[in-house]
């Protein structure tokens, strides 16, 4: 780290840059380090620039194929066709943070500078940024929509590129819902079927990394220290393709009974604000009588409420709401409850639910995935308060990227206005296969699938 200071009188935001650049990484974050990750020319010429552009479609030209070959007979005329072309969106998404240290920890910590440790968490920080991108990424992919009303060849191409892409054998009994000798190569034949060989890295969850270990089916990559001792490295393969141990793939929850769940609420009064898992209830004079008139209010919101009503029933006893899972839903767990005045709200559990954590394994091609820093006007800046608190020093790191994914499109809707947030790009319904109305890319070439198991 430079001597200097990282105050607004020293700060170098070009030389702070660099130095982030060559720390090294030691957190999992693997996906983001992995050689899916590339990006599209045509894409980062047209929205890497300072004031770039929030969105951008890219032409795809598609290729000839052999089924327009015709018999050469002498007495039939050629029928000439024409190369297939395609639109791509791309769209840009800007993340920005700050961190405040005050320079009166450092005089009583004996001089430890906190923002220097700060500094040097940075490159930590932007790979985990980036890792939690790209798996918004394959959630939204993988719940891509299927119901365009104007493009009926793309809805088909979705309903087949999420059912071949996606190789689940959680409902398979025994050892047989846990991954095996032959899971991947099955997984990538049912994806690309002749075109498997795309497939060329595979990222999974130290749980089935050490299943496959255990099966002596993992082999980690070695090498060789100055002292000539053989090491093993934190990569290895899998039937022939790279893989990466990374325990922040998606896992989820294969239920069998339910989990039931209390909330007790207690000493209401009118005015308090009750709000279980983000679902606010405000009690009148009425509903903040008695304990039972406040559970009969916090019930009927709840139950007007889709997404908690698709997951949890809800049923009431004086001041007592009982909340139980919804089949398909068993593992979403406690709810969460807070109170703004007199009023408690209390959760207990009262039945665990019953079942098997489920493990998403991301096989991907090279470059499959565009995730393109193209930076920001000051990526990094520092400012120094001098009043705040005896004095304290800001550093204010800001990023954009351009993101897309090879053979699926990111269709922009009207509430992006700025940048693409996490929720943007998880959402479903902002992604559709390549298509031109006529015809869509073939599903056998989008090097993206994913195996999911109980381990």
């Amino acid at each position: 780290m430079p001597n200097t200071r990282f105050d607004s009188k020293s700060f170098n935001p070009e030389a702070f840059g660099k130095y982030v650049d060559s720390i090294p990484n030691v957190e999992k974050t693997e996906l983001a380090k992995s050689g899916a990750i590339g990006k599209n020319e045509n894409a980062h010429n047209a929205l890497a620039t300072q004031t770039g552009s929030l969105y951008a479609r890219i032409p795809y030209t598609g290729r000839i194929s052999a089924s327009t070959s015709q018999n050469y007979d002498g007495v039939n005329d050629i029928t000439s066709s024409n190369l297939d072309t395609f639109e791509q969106g791309f769209i840009t998404a800007g993340r920005m943070d700050a961190w405040t240290e005050r320079d009166f920890s450092y005089d009583i910590t004996s001089g430890k500078d906190f923002m220097d440790v700060v500094g040097e968490q940075v490159a930590v920080y932007k790979q985990q940024v980036a890792q939690g991108m790209l798996l918004n990424v394959l959630n939204g992919i993988f719940s891509m929509k299927d119901n365009w009303a104007d493009d009926p060849v793309a809805n088909t191409a979705a309903q087949e590129f999420k059912t071949k892409h996606t190789y689940d054998i959680t409902a398979k009994a025994g050892m047989d819902a846990y991954v095996g000798a032959g899971t991947l190569n099955t997984a990538i034949q049912k994806a690309c079927g002749d075109n498997k060989d795309i497939f060329k890295l595979v990222i999974l969850h130290s749980a089935t990394a050490t299943n496959l270990e255990n099966l002596r089916l993992l082999n980690y990559l070695t090498y060789t220290d100055a002292d000539g001792i053989t090491r093993n490295l934190a990569i290895g393969t899998w039937n022939g393709r790279l893989a990466l141990v990374d325990d922040g793939m998606p896992t989820g929850f294969l239920g069998t009974s339910a989990g039931v769940y209390t909330i007790t609420i207690a000493s209401p009064a009118s005015g308090d604000k009750i709000t279980v898992n983000g679902i606010e209830t405000t009690l009148d004079a009425t509903s903040g009588a008695s304990a039972t008139a406040a559970a009969s209010a916090v019930k009927d919101s709840l139950d007007a409420d889709e997404t908690f009503s698709a997951t949890y029933s809800v049923s009431k006893s004086s001041g007592v709401l009982t909340i139980t899972e919804k089949s398909g839903h068993y593992g979403a767990g406690a709810p969460t409850a807070s109170v703004v005045g007199s009023a408690t709200a209390t959760v207990a559990t009262t039945t665990e639910p019953v079942g098997d954590i489920t493990y998403t394994s991301y096989v991907l091609g090279q470059n499959s995935i565009n995730l393109d820093p193209i930076g920001a006007k000051v990526p990094y800046e520092m400012s120094r308060n001098a009043a705040s608190h005896g004095g304290e020093d800001t550093l204010y790191v800001r990023d954009r990227y351009i993101v897309g994914a090879n053979g699926v499109s990111f269709e922009k809707p009207a509430s992006i206005v700025g940048s693409a947030s996490n929720s943007d790009l998880a959402d479903g319904g902002n992604w559709k296969i390549v298509s031109n109305g006529t015809i869509a890319i073939p599903h056998k070439s989008i090097a993206l699938a994913r195996i999911i198991s109980k381990g």
